[in-house]
C-alpha cells in the first residue's frame, strides 16, 4: 500500500499534465484530475492542497520526462554530433509539432508572469536544457564533428529560434504543422553547426 502511496503523486502529476496540455490549464478543474487518475476530490487533496500545487507537479513533471527523453535519445547515438541530431529531432517533435505539448509550454510562460515558483522553475528547467546542449556542442567540437566556435552562443541562438517557432505557431499554425518536423529539425541543426 505504500508504495502506491508514494507513487500517487507521480501519477496525479501526470494525469493533470496530460489534461492541461489537452484541454489547457484553466479549464481543468481538480474533479477533472480526480477522475482522470481514477480517485477522490479528497485523494488528491492529500496530495496537492490547491490547484497551484498541481500545476507546480505538472511542470516538474514535464521537466522529469524531457530530461528523461533525452537520455533515451542520445543513448541511440554514439558520437556528440550524432547525440544532438537525436536530442534535436526529439525535441522538435515533443516540443514544437506536438501540439498539446506546445501548449503546455506555451502556458507556462504566460503562468511564469506572475507566479515565480513556475517562473524560478522553468529558469530552473531552461537553464539546464542549456547546458545539455551547449555540452554536447562542445563534445562535438572538441571530436572536430563540427567546426569551432561558441557554443553558449550557438545553442542560445538555436533555442530562441525553437522558441519562435512555438510562439509563431499561435498565428501560424502550420509553422509547426508534422510535414515541418525534419525542415525545422535540419533548421536549428544548422544554426549549431551540425548536419542533418
Amino acid at each position: 500500500m505504500d508504495e502506491v502511496a508514494d507513487t500517487m503523486p507521480d501519477k496525479l502529476a501526470a494525469c493533470a499534465f496530460a489534461l492541461f496540455s489537452q484541454r489547457g490549464i484553466e479549464r481543468v478543474r481538480m474533479d477533472d484530475i480526480a477522475r482522470s487518475a481514477g480517485v477522490t476530490k479528497g485523494s488528491l487533496y492529500w496530495h496537492y492542497s490547491s490547484k497551484d500545487e498541481v500545476i507546480h507537479a505538472a511542470c516538474r513533471h514535464y521537466y522529469l520526462s524531457w530530461t528523461k527523453q533525452m537520455e533515451c535519445e542520445t543513448a541511440k547515438a554514439a558520437t556528440p554530433a550524432g547525440k544532438l541530431r537525436h536530442a534535436i529531432r526529439s525535441s522538435v517533435h515533443t516540443c514544437l509539432i506536438d501540439e498539446n505539448n506546445r501548449t503546455f509550454t506555451l502556458e507556462l510562460f504566460t503562468l511564469s508572469i506572475h507566479d515565480k515558483e513556475v517562473r524560478d522553475g522553468w529558469r530552473i528547467f531552461f537553464d539546464g536544457v542549456k547546458a545539455f546542449y551547449t555540452t554536447l556542442l562542445q563534445n562535438a567540437m572538441a571530436c572536430g564533428e563540427v567546426p569551432e566556435g561558441d557554443p553558449a552562443a550557438a545553442v542560445d541562438l538555436m533555442l530562441a529560434a525553437m522558441e519562435g517557432y512555438k510562439l509563431r505557431a499561435l498565428f501560424e499554425p502550420g509553422l509547426c504543422a508534422r510535414n515541418a518536423e525534419r525542415r525545422i529539425t535540419s533548421l536549428l541543426l544548422e544554426i549549431i553547426g551540425v548536419q542533418a
